[in-house]
């Protein structure tokens, strides 16, 4: 950025030009207090304070050299200054990332002998200083002499803190103001991670400045850009519904927040989503990760000092998981993988082309039983128990102590059935016997059966009859021959 001041002239048209070209080629903003674009230069004629501002985007070997900064007093005077600019290769770029709601701090470094100058570009590329009453609402800056370390901290970020920042050193001259902007930082902020189990139904909110109700926003699977589409893809705009087969948006104006909704989960879908609102170039500006768990599960029972391999399946190179905790989206916020796990019995195997990466744990210990994530966006749950020695050998002595039970109710089973069969077969005999035995002639018995024998005497010529009384509690017993005697 550089600012010209021409306080002696502050409605006279203003220019910058390079030497080198003979000033042939003569950059103006054409209109007054506004930002205006020509070529790769953007400029802004301040008429309040006579300033010509000129923000050169993406410097370029080329662009170094002698440049002439002038306002046109009449048609045959003028009056400029001449600068020389110098193209350094040392910028430096910066990703930081935030969750919405939280603090985030923007830090860069400059010469001890410059000051510093910190900006925010606009959506027209243009690095807008940010005026006192916002850094004092995102926080005050501080600044460390000794180290010459510039922060801003931003507090409660939200949507609109979301994009570009430029930090830089200012330095000026007799009417000339220098500000190299060499540090880059791209602040995109993110939303706690869509945990969804395959099939089931996912949505994704996408809060918005309200500054954009009327633009158009899109989500994408990946960077939004007219280079990165994904099939998944879609643009809403002003209140509307955008539907395709599994993927519908919905923009809330009122509540300045735009939301997908995706059926049918596979783990296609599973992925890192963007937010993004679609101005005259693509503005990401808040993503969030999908996580599909798989619905088969994965349960292994091993001993200590055992070894287990477990294989995860993943569909990106670049982020690989293997996480111990309750739920899979504390991998993700807590950025938990095996790179990160400082244990030499931890390691892993890739098989890029297949698409699995295998985690092995030697020497298993009793306290790494529990539910671990695997994969990527694509996550599988494995439950592993580890059993100590004193457990296995405990297992052992209640399998065999259960087959002695089980064998010693079989022979009891066995025996009893016997028992009984041959007391069925007593029975039988016993009652033959006492069909044909004589019988008692004592009284006192009490006998609780007779055996009673009727036949017909051959020289009766009438029948005989016997009456028996019912209210005899006992009965005596007596034998009737009853005989026919035949002519």
């Amino acid at each position: 950025m550089i600012k010209c001041e021409h306080p002696q002239h502050k409605t006279k048209p203003k220019y910058i030009c390079k030497e080198s070209d003979g000033c042939s080629e003569r950059k103006n903003p054409g209109v007054q207090d506004e930002w205006m674009e020509n070529g790769d230069v953007s400029l802004y004629d301040d008429t309040r304070a006579g300033v010509l501002m000129v923000f050169f985007r993406e410097l370029k070997a080329a662009d170094a050299g002698t440049y002439r900064c002038g306002v046109n007093v009449s048609h045959y005077t003028e009056s400029f200054t001449e600068l020389q600019l110098d193209v350094r290769d040392d910028a430096t770029f910066v990703n930081e990332s935030a969750h919405l709601g939280e603090e985030v701090s923007i830090t860069c470094q400059i010469p001890e002998e410059h000051k510093v100058h910190f900006c925010k570009e606009d959506d027209d590329h243009i690095c807008q200083n940010i005026s006192t009453s916002a850094v004092t609402e995102m926080s005050p800056s501080s600044e460390r002499n000794e180290e010459r370390v510039f922060t801003v901290s931003i507090s409660n970020v939200s949507v609109r803190d979301a994009g570009v920042y430029w930090c830089g050193a200012e330095t000026r001259d007799t009417h000339l103001t220098f500000i190299s902007l060499t540090t880059k930082i791209q602040l995109d902020l993110f939303m706690a991670p869509v945990v969804r189990r395959e099939g089931e139904s996912a949505e994704i909110f996408c809060p918005y400045d309200s500054i954009y109700k009327s633009k158009s926003k899109s989500l994408c699977k990946g960077k939004c850009s007219t280079r990165d589409r994904n099939t998944l893809n879609e643009t809403v705009r002003e209140e509307k519904e955008t539907k395709t087969d599994r993927l519908t948006l919905n923009d809330d104006v009122t509540a300045s927040v735009f939301t997908g909704t995706i059926t049918g989960l596979t783990a296609e879908d599973a992925g890192k989503y963007w937010c993004a609102v679609t101005l005259e170039r693509d503005v990401n500006y808040l993503y969030t990760h999908l996580i599909v768990i798989m619905n088969e599960e994965l349960n292994l029972t091993k001993y200590e000092g055992d070894d287990v391999s477990i294989q995860c399946k993943h569909h990106d190179e670049h982020q690989k998981c293997f996480c111990k905790a309750h739920e899979p989206s504390m991998c993700v916020k807590d950025g938990v993988s095996l790179e990160t796990i400082r244990d030499d019995r931890f390691s892993f195997s890739d098989e890029a082309s297949t698409g699995v990466f295998t985690v092995n744990i030697t020497d298993l210990r009793e306290e790494d039983s529990g539910i671990y994530w695997c994969g990527s966006h694509i996550i599988t749950k494995v439950h592993l128990n580890v059993n100590n020695d004193k457990n296995k050998d405990s297992s052992m002595i209640i399998i065999i102590c259960v087959c002695v039970i089980l064998l010693l109710i079989g022979g009891f089973t066995l025996t009893v059935c016997k028992l009984r069969q041959e007391r069925r077969g007593d029975a039988h005999t016993h009652t033959s016997v006492q069909s044909t035995a004589q019988l008692p002639t004592i009284l006192s018995d009490e006998l609780l059966y007779a055996s009673v024998s009727f036949q017909k005497h051959e020289e009766s010529l009438s029948e005989a009859s016997v009456t028996v009384s019912k209210n005899e509690l006992y009965s005596d017993y007596a034998t009737v021959n009853h005989r026919m005697r035949l002519n």
